[in-house]
């Protein structure tokens, strides 16, 4: 008989959405992983009626920078209080003339420049490759531009989002080079966060929203905070009508992802059982019980 999934969807939300707005029936919950400690404490409640939780990807306040989060902590807590899919969203810069400020893109593929961050939940006495060809789960990206279709919203469905390490923005040769890569979009969260979500074998997508040109083209104005910060208010709005609409697609029982996402590490696992390292095990509890405990 096939499994059913009954889903939990999980928002991190990056700068400028720190709560959502509506959010009823609130309660805060501090957890701490194997990991360590979330980015903040996680926020769970009914938006419309319909479970959710939410993760403040920088803090209340903003006081972590992209290099300093502790994404195996932000995933591991997600997966250990029942999350089934992740909406992640994201300011960006936009690497394309059509992509303006304001403009949300429902990502399909990475580009991973990151080289400062914990990478994987796995390791030395633990091995285990997972795919990331198709990087971001294509279910829930079909049910987000759905749902922004609905109500209007101005949404690019499919892109590259580059991800850089930060925290300085880029330079203009840096830019175009990017550019040269047809990258879409470029930011500074979303990896390994998708790598690790992919191996907590949870449904992830990404929405980018574009804030600014980069600094590729002379005649926009460079990136500045300020130009950043004031798009960002404008685009929080937006954001918590996408998530509205989007929630009663995603919150029905279902069957196990038709994307695979679920069953990410059935043969990833390389490690032999007897060289197992027991210490490494344990802090897999959460993100891959389900394949050990089956050893």
């Amino acid at each position: 008989m096939a499994e059913a999934v009954e889903p939990l969807v999980g928002i991190i939300g990056g700068s400028g959405l720190y709560d959502i707005e509506g959010l009823e029936e609130k309660r805060w919950q501090r957890l701490h992983t194997p990991w360590g400690s979330p980015s903040d404490q996680l926020l769970f409640g009914r938006l419309d009626g319909y479970r959710c939780v939410f993760l403040a990807r920088h803090g209340h306040g903003h006081p972590l920078s992209p290099t300093h989060l502790n994404y195996r902590a932000n995933i591991d807590a997600l997966k250990r209080v029942g999350i089934t899919e992740i909406l992640s969203l994201s300011a960006v810069g936009s690497l394309k003339e059509e992509l303006e400020p304001g403009r949300f893109v429902i990502i399909d593929q990475f580009i991973d420049r990151s080289f400062a961050r914990e990478k994987s939940f796995f390791g030395e006495g633990c091995v285990a490759h997972v795919s990331m060809a198709d990087p971001v789960c294509r279910r829930l990206g079909d049910a987000l531009a759905g749902a922004a279709a609905a109500i209007g919203l101005a949404v690019t469905r499919g892109g590259t989002y580059l991800v850089m390490e930060g925290p300085q923005f880029s330079t203009r040769a840096e830019s175009a080079l990017y550019r040269s890569w047809d990258a879409s979009v470029i930011g500074m969260t979303n990896m390994p966060e998708a790598k690790l979500a992919r191996e907590a074998e949870l449904c992830y997508a990404t929405v980018a929203m574009v804030t600014d040109y980069d600094c590729w083209d002379p005649d926009h104005d460079h990136v500045t905070v300020e130009a950043v910060v004031r798009t960002l208010n404008e685009n929080a709005a937006h954001a918590q009508a996408l998530l509205r609409a989007v929630l009663p697609r995603l919150a029905r029982p279902r069957l196990l992802c038709s994307a695979g996402c679920q069953r990410a590490l059935e043969h990833a696992i390389i490690t032999a059982p007897a060289k197992r390292n027991p210490l490494l095990l344990a802090k897999l509890d959460a993100v891959a019980g389900r394949i050990l405990g089956a050893v």
